[in-house]
């Protein structure tokens, strides 16, 4: 009989194994896909010269390739120490970034919590209990039968004290668990890169907040040069009338014209309040007014490349880093969701000390106990769960990779437009330069005309309208200028250091 059972088992042990290993051989079939951007090998901008500082930038984006590194310097690009103040308080103080931080540091205890699943897991403890087992049963009639010495029966009810440890591992045979917690040291690293993004971002959108905050100041400033120049042409009509030799119809047009831009003016001032309070957000305070020196619009030089970008640089950007680490966790997370199919082995010990009396508890070797167990299973059928888990980590994989594939596109589209529209922008400057020193000349000639009694009012209030309106354009030209030059920065992956490291 028993050989027979021997007979029995070794057939039975075979076929659950075959089992085992064809259900895991058994995996669907998914789909990833490997990105594929082809980067031009460099970027080129204007052969235009326009200030000795393009030239060491240019310099500094070359070495900056070379060594793979992103420290494009502040300074080399915006030298003003107001701007440079309100970014130090952005970053310090910036509520979302005080939200990412948090995130980062979830994201770090998760990979704390990983690296601890592939270690054995120990446990200690104490255990009491009591058990009343009923004398009709298997179990009730054979402690009937049995003494714990000569004359001394088992206690009822039947207590039962344990003291011990308990082990158990499960053995990483496929590194699911170990790849498991690459996966998460991968999108920790994410994390950071998500933040450094963030930080970019908000250091890029202060800039053109504070540019736009100067163009404001100089259009407010260019409106009461022309209200005070309107002026004195109504005081100088007011005089001719005197003398029989203006009506009162000229006096009255630029009255309209002064109550115009009048209006204009208390616009403008409500715009400025307004960007001020879009500053102090980014900076994580309440309203206040925002230091600054208006004349910096003008003042400072406009820092242009003149040379190729290298494309190398793009690797700079915390978003395109961010997509990598992104898609190497979603190519390594399809392996641990595969290992899910596999068989899983897991070992279990235990060793300690056990007795129905606290007195016999530390009788060693008769209250000795220990346990040693071995497990390995592998799912065989509904394996819809495990599936669905594999396919939905191809599915993540592809689309990681589609998200990195279009950063890069988005990336290599801005370093463009933002290149070209510096060499526009410079261009229409230099134009409107030109515009606004005819429209002065015009707005003299007509002046004088008009008080010799040889030109129409009309001609002098045109002339000041159209000077009025391009040195407008001019300011927002210039802006925009500055704004091209901090959407270069972004761009090219240029990060934030504090001026302190």
């Amino acid at each position: 009989m028993k050989n027979n059972t021997r007979l029995l088992k070794k057939p039975l042990f075979m076929a659950i194994g075959s089992a085992l290993l064809v259900q895991a051989c058994a995996i669907p079939t998914i789909e990833t896909r490997d990105p594929n951007v082809t980067l031009p090998e460099q970027f080129r901008a204007s052969t235009r010269q326009s200030t000795d500082l393009s030239t060491e930038l240019g310099t500094q984006l070359s070495n900056n390739s070379s060594n793979g590194e992103a420290k494009i310097k502040w300074e080399a690009w915006f030298n003003d120490p107001y701007l440079t103040a309100l970014v130090e308080t952005a970053v310090a103080n910036n509520k979302e970034v005080a939200v990412l931080v948090q995130r980062i540091n979830m994201a770090s205890n998760e990979v704390y919590a990983r690296e601890g699943e592939y270690l054995p897991s120990v446990s200690a403890g104490v255990a009491a209990e009591t058990e009343k087992v009923g004398e009709y049963t298997r179990e009730g009639a054979v402690e009937e039968q049995l003494d714990i010495r000569e004359g001394e029966a088992f206690p009822d009810p039947l207590a039962n004290l344990k003291l011990g440890l308990n082990a158990s591992w499960e053995v990483d045979i496929w590194h699911k668990l170990r790849d498991a917690s690459k996966v998460a040291s991968l999108e920790y690293l994410a994390s950071i890169e998500s933040k450094n993004f963030f930080i970019t971002q908000l250091v890029s959108e202060v800039s053109r907040s504070y540019y736009e905050l100067l163009a404001l100041d100089n259009k407010l400033a260019t409106i009461d040069a022309t209200i005070k120049l309107q002026r004195n042409v109504i005081h100088t009509i007011n005089t001719l009338k005197e003398y029989g030799r203006a009506s009162s119809l000229p006096v009255a047009r630029f009255n309209a014209e002064v109550k115009k831009n009048e209006s204009e003016r208390f616009l403008i001032k409500q715009e400025i309040v307004e960007k001020e309070n879009t500053i102090n957000l980014l900076l994580g305070r309440m309203p206040q007014p925002i230091q600054r020196n208006s004349n910096a619009l003008f003042s400072e030089d406009i820092v242009k490349p003149n040379i190729g970008v290298p494309a190398s640089l793009l690797e700079n950007r915390p978003d395109i880093r961010e997509a990598e680490l992104t898609l190497q966790a979603a190519n390594l997370n399809i392996e641990v969701a595969k290992a899910n199919f596999y068989p899983s082995l897991e070992l279990k010990a235990g060793v300690g000390l056990s007795a129905f009396d606290s007195r016999y508890l530390f009788n060693i070797p008769e209250s000795l106990a220990y346990s040693l167990s071995g497990d390995i299973f592998a799912p065989l059928i509904n394996r819809r769960a495990i599936e669905a888990v594999y396919k939905n980590a191809s599915a993540e994989q592809v689309q990681a990779a589609y998200e990195y594939e279009l950063t890069l596109l988005k990336a290599v589209s801005e370093v463009s437009n933002s290149l070209s529209k510096l060499d526009n922008l410079g261009k229409s400057a230099d134009a409107k330069k030109a515009q606004i020193s005819s429209l002065e000349s015009s707005v003299d000639i007509a002046n004088r005309l008009f008080t010799s009694a040889h030109g129409e009012y009309l001609e002098v209030l045109l002339a000041q309208r159209e000077a009025l309106e391009a040195r407008s354009e001019f300011i927002e030209t210039r802006q925009q200028q500055l704004a091209a030059l901090v959407d270069l920065y972004q761009a090219l992956g240029g990060g934030w250091q504090s001026s302190s490291t």
